[in-house]
């Protein structure tokens, strides 16, 4: 890979750069893999590109991969931010009420930092800062907040929304990490031209919302659906929303227009499937099955070959429009034969 070839000595320097700021072996590890060589761990963790950079903390791959510079000095500069502390101290809890509310808040309040629930606590920052602003205080500055202990809370967005605290163990890692990324990576997260490769990335289906930037009712409705029907699916399919108007390419893809939306469908990085009706998005269980038809390859076979025999089964209207089911849009984001671009719907906005 000429592309490799090229930053591998780039690489190499960053390193080195980094050693002599960090000599101790525990804190930064720079390693290479040859892909060819152990194809075993490009599949683990789903690198279809190369040369791909991703980070590790503690064992466990940061969903963001570096996509900065590939220069010496832009690759020293990312680890040495990815160093800094993740944490801001609050030297008064005056600020606590001066937060930023259209972002999440995660407050850990400790009698003091040398502790373990200290400890894991910044572990759990240091992979989720990115994701929600994380804030501490400690001894007396803290002690109103700690009259059960130490003490952790969210804060989530909006001015009027209440705090939620933490119950379990905060000496717990894989407990507290896996509330706080409950609380932090929102259930339904909006897609753009920015971090869509990343969300490919995760390896899943998406499940999108495709509505116009001003109608939060309809985005609205959606979270609570998705909340209410398909909390369970969670690891299966990625919730996503997306501006009407910047993905109109995905659209024409289903036969829609941005004068259709809102507009559900699913991407199975090899077709598009579209729910029927969006007024059908309250019924009981209607959200639910339409996935769960993804799952069990269903979808794909009735685009292919019409309703299964024993369904009653709503009006096709994508199978109507055309004689296979639409490609999929993001198949420029995922591995495949075809490839769609998205850089060049950017391009044409």
């Amino acid at each position: 890979c000429r592309f490799s070839q090229m930053l591998h000595p780039i690489f190499e320097e960053a390193s080195n750069v980094i050693k002599e700021e960090y000599p101790d072996k525990n804190q930064v590890v720079f390693a290479r893999v040859d892909c060819d060589q152990h194809s075993d761990i490009a599949q683990r963790y789903r690198i279809s590109k190369y040369p791909t950079l991703k980070l590790f903390r503690n064992g466990m791959m940061m969903k963001r991969e570096y996509r900065g510079q590939r220069s010496v000095t832009a690759i020293a500069d990312y680890i040495r931010q990815q160093k800094s502390n993740p944490i801001r101290e609050v030297q008064d809890l005056e600020e606590i009420s001066t937060l930023d509310r259209s972002r999440r808040n995660i407050i850990g309040y400790f009698e003091q930092k040398d502790s373990d629930n200290y400890r894991t606590f910044e572990r759990v920052a240091n992979i989720l800062h990115d994701d929600c602003v994380f804030l501490s205080a400690f001894g007396a500055i803290s002690k109103a907040e700690r009259f059960s202990g130490d003490n952790v809370i969210y804060k989530p967005p909006g001015e009027n929304a209440p705090d939620m605290v933490y119950l379990g163990s905060l000496t717990n890692f894989d407990l507290i990490y896996a509330w706080t990324q409950d609380k932090c990576v929102p259930l339904v997260r909006e897609i753009t031209f920015e971090n869509g490769e990343e969300l490919t990335e995760e390896g899943l289906p998406f499940l999108i919302l495709f509505h116009m930037k001003d109608d939060l009712e309809s985005l609205e409705k959606f979270q609570q659906e998705v909340a209410r029907q398909l909390i369970g699916e969670k690891g299966t399919i990625n919730f996503l929303h997306a501006d009407c108007d910047k993905f109109r390419h995905p659209l024409l893809h289903i036969q829609k227009t941005p004068a259709d939306c809102p507009v559900i469908a699913i991407d199975s990085f090899r077709h598009m499937y579209v729910f029927p009706d969006f007024s059908d998005l309250s019924v009981p269980g209607k959200l639910k099955q339409f996935v769960l038809d993804l799952h069990s390859g269903k979808l794909h076979r009735e685009f292919h070959h019409g309703p299964d025999p024993t369904d009653v089964a709503p009006g096709q209207p994508i199978q109507d429009l055309a004689s296979s089911p639409p490609e999929s849009s993001f198949q420029k984001l995922a591995p495949s034969e075809h490839r769609y671009t998205l850089l060049r719907e950017k391009d044409e906005l």
